[in-house]
């Protein structure tokens, strides 16, 4: 292998070939422990896409994990999520002779494990497996403990004789790992308050200049991808933190801030209701004019005579 080279597996039995791993218990669902693994150590670095979930929980000192653009040190036990598609990659920042073997566990579930499950749609719903890896979950050693105890119990259950029921277990396993999953970021988006606090500042100086050089016109608002490659995060973390911090995601914040705007225009300005709703990026009035009496319960010339 070199680090030019990308390996795609579609199952998750030529995932457990590569790694060296037996043959899974399952063909649909599998937890792998990072222990297990014999890939040679000077295989690294590579990059690997499979078409199936990954739900990781790793710790490597002197590693770097990459995913898409970002990259994080993963020396501390962290969680991470990863959607079929999506390319994971695997740096070592020092020799390879100081490496030390990647400790946890992962767990790999294909699409047709979920399929016929209310999980096949509402799994697409958590937005965390659209987050960079700089952007994982930090777990504390009692959320650790207990998201381990349930990729256990998983791997317990497929182990087992399967019957009618091991689909329905397996399933409520995963689901119950999601929601706590969900919860610990909400954990985390408010313990990291210095990092999040920061992140909304530079948000909030972004939108200020934006709306300063007159790009609404031209341009409209700014789309939530673009400001998130601006921030360096992923927009669903972007939109989970907003969401955590003031209860609104992106673009609900986005339309806040217009709206703020539109009322200093509409108070202090001699400017036509149609004037500001051009100068604020809206091809038509109508447009501009729902959102406004959606957001206060006023329309515009209302608001405006409130200050008569």
């Amino acid at each position: 292998m070199n680090s030019s080279q990308l390996f795609r597996f579609s199952t998750i039995t030529e995932y457990h070939r590569a790694a060296g791993l037996p043959k899974p218990a399952h063909p649909l669902v599998s937890v792998v422990h990072m222990d297990d693994v014999t890939m040679p150590i000077a295989e690294i670095p590579f990059s690997l896409i499979g078409d199936f979930y990954w739900i990781s929980l790793k710790k490597a000192q002197h590693t770097k994990f990459k995913y898409g653009q970002q990259s994080g040190d993963f020396d501390e036990g962290v969680l991470f999520f990863m959607a079929p598609g999506q390319v994971f990659g695997i740096d070592s920042t020092v020799d390879m002779a100081d490496m030390k073997k990647p400790e946890g566990w992962m767990i790999l579930i294909h699409p047709d494990f979920l399929w016929n499950t209310p999980l096949a749609k509402t799994i697409k719903q958590y937005e965390f497996f659209s987050y960079s890896v700089n952007e994982a979950l930090y777990l504390s050693d009692k959320e650790e403990n207990m998201l381990t105890a349930i990729a256990q119990n998983i791997e317990q259950e497929y182990h087992a004789n399967i019957d009618r029921f091991s689909q329905s277990v397996i399933i409520a396993q995963l689901e119950l790992l999601l929601t706590y999953s969900e919860r610990f970021y909400q954990r985390q988006f408010i313990t990291r308050k210095i990092a999040s606090h920061e992140m909304l500042t530079r948000l909030e100086d972004y939108l200020s200049n934006y709306f300063k050089s007159g790009a609404l016109a031209k341009q409209g608002l700014p789309s939530v991808t673009n400001i998130a490659e601006t921030l360096n995060i992923s927009p669903g973390y972007l939109s989970g933190l907003l969401k955590s911090l003031t209860g609104q995601n992106t673009q609900q914040h986005l339309h806040n801030k217009l709206i703020e705007l539109a009322k200093e225009k509409l108070s202090t300005t001699n400017l036509t209701v149609s004037e500001i709703a051009y100068e604020l990026g809206f091809e038509h009035l109508q447009s501009f004019s729902k959102l406004f009496k959606t957001k206060t319960s006023l329309s515009p010339m209302e608001f405006r005579h409130s200050f008569n």
